[in-house]
């Protein structure tokens, strides 16, 4: 290590280049990965805070929420207990002054079921009476709604009241708008149909299935949302790809600075320096040079995540990135490796009588 630190001090520019690359690499990942986390997140935010097991959909739904509708007799047939009836639409909520408006998730509860009973208010209080809806609260601090605003859904639609936040409930990338399940069936099939429901929800197992349904984990629920496990797979192609270009960046650039100390190393052998001793060297520069630029990196991603916007989908997970600065770490000494043969292997009298 002391060799190491001797030698980056004597060829600053050499290993500050070599550093930089790094430093960018390594943002670029922390950056990334916070960015699949957010949008994935977004996508299931929801879903998670109802800490459900199952979720019983229809079953020509293809797993989709949006597509299932669940009729009064099929859903009586199902269990009562630890159940949640929802009545999911999709819609453009908009003020009743501003021709803006924004793609949101309605949920329609029943206020006796444990979705309803679960909803953690972060400001004003949850539904009681007939259109009043609680609204995640990006919809407020993103899209300056407020509290006691009206709200519509459609244009011929009723006037909604909102009177309560809850955080971290976003479905599909949209906020989601909990109202009263009456209300949300009324929009969405209309007076004459509110027996119909989208999904109905549980904490355990019901243990059964009735014909025209299907039982789903919500797990796998969550893995055929619309674009979510392709989302997902690309980031995680596009992280490995950049920690093996890490790796590569890492050993090219060693191998070729080993290249020219290798008249230096041969009178270090002669003077009876180990081979261990010199692969530790070329070993500890990159662990030196990944440990600094991973560190320098981190700062920088702190201050972009200081920064960043509200409305930008980014979630910065400490132990996400703890594990990720390892991972840098890691292929920067794989690559550390690859040039250790040609230190093993030189030959002290061939090498000085080069110099």
């Amino acid at each position: 290590m002391f060799l190491s630190i001797q030698e980056i001090k004597k060829n600053k520019l050499r290993y500050s280049l070599i550093c930089l690359v790094i430093i960018m690499i390594a943002y670029l990942i922390f950056i990334l990965t916070a960015l699949a986390n957010g949008l994935s997140n977004a996508n299931r935010q929801a879903i998670d805070s109802w800490n459900a097991e199952k979720i019983v959909l229809n079953s020509d739904a293809n797993g989709l929420l949006d597509q299932s509708t669940i009729t009064k007799q099929q859903a009586k047939q199902y269990p009562t207990n630890k159940r949640s009836d929802i009545t999911q639409m999709s819609a453009n909520v908009q003020k009743l002054n501003d021709g803006n408006k924004v793609g949101s998730q309605i949920i329609g509860l029943n206020k006796n079921q444990f979705i309803y009973e679960g909803l953690k208010i972060t400001s004003g209080r949850t539904f009681k009476n007939d259109y009043e809806v609680v609204v995640d609260d990006s919809l407020i601090s993103q899209d300056h709604y407020r509290l006691g605003e009206k709200v519509k859904f459609s244009r011929n639609g009723h006037q909604f009241k909102i009177v309560g936040t809850v955080k971290n409930n976003q479905l599909n990338v949209a906020p989601v708008i909990y109202a009263s399940a009456k209300n949300v069936q009324s929009e969405k099939f209309g007076k004459n149909v509110r027996a119909m429901i989208s999904a109905i929800i549980y904490r355990n197992d019901p243990k059964k299935t009735v014909s025209g349904t299907q039982v789903m984990g919500m797990e796998d629920f969550i893995q055929d949302i619309p674009g979510y496990s392709a989302q997902n797979s690309t980031f995680e192609f596009m992280i490995v790809f950049l920690l093996l270009i890490t790796l590569v960046v890492i050993s090219i650039f060693l191998y070729v600075l080993t290249m020219q100390k290798i008249p230096y190393f041969a009178v270090m052998k002669v003077q009876g320096v180990s081979n261990f001793y010199l692969a530790m060297n070329v070993i500890s520069n990159a662990i030196i040079l990944a440990v600094g630029g991973v560190a320098i990196s981190a700062l920088l991603t702190l201050l972009t995540a200081i920064s960043m916007p509200t409305s930008v989908p980014m979630t910065f997970d400490p132990a996400l990135m703890v594990f990720v600065s390892i991972m840098i770490i890691l292929m920067s000494i794989i690559g550390a490796l690859i040039p250790m043969r040609t230190v093993t292997k030189i030959d002290p009298a061939t090498a000085m009588g080069g110099i």
